[in-house]
């Protein structure tokens, strides 16, 4: 069996530092009091190639990723989908595998989490979007699947959020349902 790398080609590392400076520098107010030179510095570093493929991954399918914050225990920098809305290129997908594998017709192509696993980031959690949406207006038209506990999950449940009438709510759904609208966000830490 091939095995798939995680890599890029220069040209696309330099290509996904160029976008992510051009959106850090223009969102100043998502990160503030970070530096962009430290930032690449780690995304430079040998350690970070499988996370600048991941970068690139989130960045392939819309989900324009941002610096959010950093951890000073750990140095990690977080990294958020920023996307107005939730990622085009990951919509129309059940919660996971076993939603997805439930349906017993019109299976989507995909599921959340096996999604989010491929491209190595994690979905965000109910608190992790909630922080999100203090940083901005997102998912106003579109829904954003979230990590669900498994209490929730072992019911047949799942959760997703969206912001609407000013607030941002969070609803429960069946986790073989999908909808054109509803795709989900992810979180990597570099």
């Amino acid at each position: 069996m091939k095995s798939h790398k995680k890599e890029l080609s220069p040209e696309q590392h330099e290509e996904i530092l160029k976008t992510l400076k051009a959106r850090f520098e223009k969102n100043m107010n998502r990160h503030k009091g970070l530096e962009w030179a430290k930032v690449q510095a780690k995304l430079d570093s040998a350690k970070a190639g499988e996370k600048l493929w991941s970068l690139h991954e989130m960045e392939r399918t819309g989900g324009e990723p941002d610096v959010v914050g950093h951890n000073k225990n750990t140095g990690e920098y977080i990294f958020y989908d920023c996307s107005a809305e939730s990622p085009k290129g990951r919509r129309s997908v059940c919660y996971d595998r076993e939603g997805q594998e439930s349906r017993k017709a019109f299976k989507p192509e995909n599921n959340a989490v096996d999604m989010a696993s491929a491209m190595g980031v994690e979905l965000l959690t109910e608190e992790e979007y909630r922080e999100l949406q203090k940083l901005g207006d997102f998912d106003s038209k579109t829904s954003s699947w979230v990590k669900t506990p498994s209490g929730i999950r072992k019911l047949g449940g799942a959760l997703f959020a969206d912001r609407r009438y000013g607030n941002v709510f969070v609803y429960h759904n069946s986790a073989p349902s999908y909808y054109d609208a509803r795709g989900f966000r992810g979180l990597l830490r570099v």
